[in-house]
């Protein structure tokens, strides 16, 4: 079963490879990333979200998992000294470095709930899998080339993966220093690898404004493995990360 959708404007692709789990897992997957969208949305100006920036809404009186996604934010924020900061762009908070993973994270709960053992969710270049395709003893995931976008930078295989992966691409120099507030130099992408994919995405984007530091701060992580690919060509990589 796989369906693919434009959700929180990105294309989110669902891919359930059991027959006898019911369709229903998967509407009910694309309508928890629809809730998603319409309360964390910075660009809805009734979300949740906005309201906070505006003042229309007090923190006390926000959903409760937009206080619990706030409050990892700021966790973040601390283990990335700084690095990962939903205030960086000087435009109020906005906390979708790690609300995209993480909304993921929670429709992955939403298929496993439903008895689905072998799935995959795409959500805008960044995947997480569970159990393995038919027929296959891993899932493959293919990093895209940060120059070259017919290119693989590299493949990664596993069972239980978040791969969330942080540069320039099609965006452009989206992803800001919050010490500097300038682009990163000498980095051209990170890509994260672990069990969540708010995690890894929040740890991507970290790694990635910390320009040429990154493969340093990266190769300290515990429960994450990273892959950077620097402006000059070289490629730093963990020791577990899991190339196939």
């Amino acid at each position: 079963m796989h369906r693919l959708e434009h959700v929180m404007g990105m294309p989110v692709g669902i891919d359930v490879r059991e027959d006898e789990v019911s369709g229903i897992a998967v509407g009910d997957a694309f309508d928890w990333l629809r809730f998603v969208d319409s309360t964390f949305s910075t660009y809805r100006e009734d979300s949740e979200i906005s309201r906070l920036n505006s003042g229309e809404l007090e923190l006390a009186d926000a959903h409760a998992d937009v206080r619990a996604v706030l409050d990892e934010c700021e966790a973040l924020r601390e283990r990335t000294g700084g690095f990962f900061d939903v205030r960086a762009a000087g435009n109020g908070l906005d906390p979708s470095g790690l609300v995209k993973g993480w909304s993921v994270d929670r429709a992955g709960a939403i298929l496993s709930a439903y008895g689905a053992r072998n799935w995959s969710i795409y959500a805008g270049g960044d995947v997480l899998v569970r159990g393995r395709p038919a027929g296959e003893e891993f899932w493959s995931v293919g990093i895209q080339h940060p120059q070259l976008p017919q290119e693989i930078a590299a493949v990664v295989r596993g069972n239980d993966l978040a791969v969330a992966t942080s540069g320039e691409y099609e965006r452009g120099q989206h992803v800001l220093d919050p010490h500097t507030h300038l682009p990163p130099e000498g980095v051209l992408s990170v890509t994260v690898t672990g069990p969540e994919l708010g995690t890894a995405d929040a740890l991507a984007t970290a790694a990635f404004a910390m320009g040429t530091a990154g493969p340093r701060w990266t190769a300290r992580l515990d429960g994450y493995e990273a892959l950077t690919v620097l402006a000059d060509g070289t490629v730093f990589s963990t020791p577990g990360f899991p190339r196939g």
